[in-house]
């Protein structure tokens, strides 16, 4: 039990008020036998609670090799090291030997193999899998019912709650690390498309991805997925609710159905905030919405700030693209919008997701310089070169080094459709709603990049 010592440790600090007074009387000194021998007892009966559950958690918890082909045939994994780049760890979820691991961890691999806790070897058909949360089902056949563990709810999960991990890191089979979770909701870290981990100290290491994090009551809140290199202490779990979801419909129908709203999103600068007239953590922003898909249909338009859905508010781009993802297609969904400073409620039926990108985003260093932009009307032949649907527009021809509009992320070839909310089709469009624009003052530019729109705002020189 080498991995509980650091933790018990701060367990026996946090427990030295305790050593020294009881409710109601005065503090006795530390040496009191009555005091020490009350403290001691409380850390053991912890210390117990904490060894049975690693007791009953280890068994659940499976290895896995996948089993390649090569021209020599199958690659079986007694032909690799313990901890090669193709291990990981695994958690039995139901006594038929589901399995529930990492998308990345069996790779492309069909069959794995999975090793026990009794040193026996089964090998495993993969079920399904999400590359988008990176989950994956394996199933397993054996000749009497395998231990299994049992999904918590992640809902409930707090930040400082005592966590257990369990995986087979570097081949060390079912290691058990003791720690708390240091965050929840963790987005924006660049894993899977669909984020929002639970993240914790207890120590994870290469061979831990996929297995599972247990709360003290035995139950698994998370499948560990990843670390941060070179970063001591910092972890990341797939929460139960979501592996729970995504496992449903592997089992029923070997693929991930999910929502569609069919709208291009990126998040609200404080400058964006300003110029659409709410606050910086209100909503998402909408810069473009496609042709023929729902947001359109129910009447979503650019520049629309999308604020809630079904009740749950959406404050980033990943928050807003994991709701509607978890809603199912063809459902009617109420999506609240702020649209010139109003408020307003739209019932949009969702289609299916298609396997698109919807989020745009820029740089958004700022520097106080002229805009630095070259101009030219659209031509048949430019949009051909730039891979632009479009028949007019003003097109940027030159972005010069330095300025304000290279800081921002502009570049030749963008397409510059609105000048703070007016559409522009030529130059001399552009120039009228420039001259418009007071010294000091902001300018909203809506901006097509060969089929992605996004929004920026840049910051005028002479008027």
């Amino acid at each position: 039990m080498l991995a509980l010592r650091r933790p018990l440790v701060l367990l026996v600090l946090l427990a030295v008020p305790f050593l020294c007074a009881a409710p109601g009387r005065a503090a006795e000194p530390r040496t009191s036998g009555a005091g020490l021998s009350n403290g001691l007892q409380m850390l053991e009966e912890i210390q117990a609670v904490i060894t049975e559950l690693a007791e009953a958690a280890k068994p659940s918890v499976v290895n896995l090799f996948p089993i390649t082909t090569s021209g020599k045939g199958r690659e079986l994994s007694q032909d690799r090291v313990p901890n090669s780049p193709g291990s990981g760890s695994g958690v039995i979820i139901d006594a038929e030997g589901h399995i529930v691991t990492n998308n990345h961890v069996i790779g492309d691999a069909t069959e794995i193999e999975v090793r026990l806790s009794d040193k026996s070897k089964l090998i495993a058909q993969v079920v399904g899998k999400d590359p988008d949360t990176d989950l994956a089902v394996l199933k397993v056949t054996a000749d009497h019912p395998l231990p299994s563990a049992k999904f918590g709810d992640s809902a409930g999960v707090r930040v400082g709650q005592w966590v257990l991990a369990v995986g087979n890191p570097f081949g060390l089979d079912r290691t058990v690390t003791l720690g708390v979770v240091s965050g929840i909701g963790r987005e924006n870290v660049n894993l899977s498309r669909y984020e929002n981990f639970i993240q914790t100290d207890a120590s994870i290491n290469p061979g831990n991805s996929g297995g599972p994090l247990f709360n003290l009551r035995g139950e698994v809140i998370g499948i560990n997925t990843a670390i941060i290199n070179f970063a001591q202490g910092i972890g990341f779990a797939i929460p139960s609710n979501m592996a729970k979801q995504v496992l449903q419909q592997l089992l029923a129908q070997g693929r991930v159905v999910r929502g569609w709203l069919g709208v291009g999103i990126q998040p609200l600068t404080p400058e964006l905030a300003r110029k659409f007239g709410v606050t910086e953590s209100e909503g998402v922003l909408v810069n473009e919405v496609f042709e023929k898909d729902p947001a359109a249909a129910a009447g979503i338009k650019p520049g629309d700030v999308i604020t809630r859905i079904e009740g749950t508010v959406v404050d980033t781009p990943n928050r807003l693209s994991r709701v509607v993802a978890g809603l199912p297609p063809g459902a009617t969904t109420k999506v609240e919008v702020v649209r010139n400073q109003k408020r307003m409620v739209l019932d949009v039926a969702l289609s299916e997701r298609r396997d698109q990108a919807v989020v745009a985003s820029l740089p958004q260093a700022r520097t106080e310089a002229k805009l630095g932009l070259d101009l030219q009307d659209l031509t048949s032949s430019l949009a051909d070169k730039f891979k632009l649907r479009e028949s007019r527009g003003v097109l940027i021809t030159k972005v010069d080094q330095g300025s304000l509009a290279q800081s921002e992320g502009l570049r030749e070839g963008d397409l510059i459709k609105e000048v703070n909310r007016i559409d522009v089709g030529s130059v001399g469009d552009f120039t009228a709603a420039i001259s418009k624009v007071r010294r000091g003052e902001t300018i909203l530019l809506r901006v097509l990049r060969e089929s992605r729109a996004f929004y920026v705002v840049l910051k005028s020189g002479e008027p």
